[in-house]
């Protein structure tokens, strides 16, 4: 894995206080408080993209399960109609 240096330039100091008072309540300096931000908004859209997967993979799920219980429903259905009603 390769590390790189980033300079970032004209940043307002109102910024910069944000970001160290952000920094000083995670206990960790500004540059790795900016690392770690750096870091996640890379990974964030990939990461984005995996849940949406998972959502969609969980909601076909569901709907797979909504047939089949229909299915057993029907074949009981048809079970109780060949076998009778245990109940009369």
């Amino acid at each position: 894995m390769n590390i790189v240096d980033i300079i970032i330039r004209n940043i307002k100091s109102a910024a910069i206080k944000e970001i160290d008072e952000l920094a000083k309540e995670h206990k960790v300096s500004r540059q790795e408080f900016l690392k770690g931000q750096l870091e996640t908004l890379a990974f964030f859209r990939k990461q984005t993209d995996r849940e949406n997967e998972l959502e969609n993979l969980i909601e076909k799920n569901i709907k797979m399960m909504e047939k089949c219980a229909a299915s057993m429903e029907n074949m009981n259905h048809i079970l109780l109609e060949m076998i009778g009603d245990p109940k009369e």
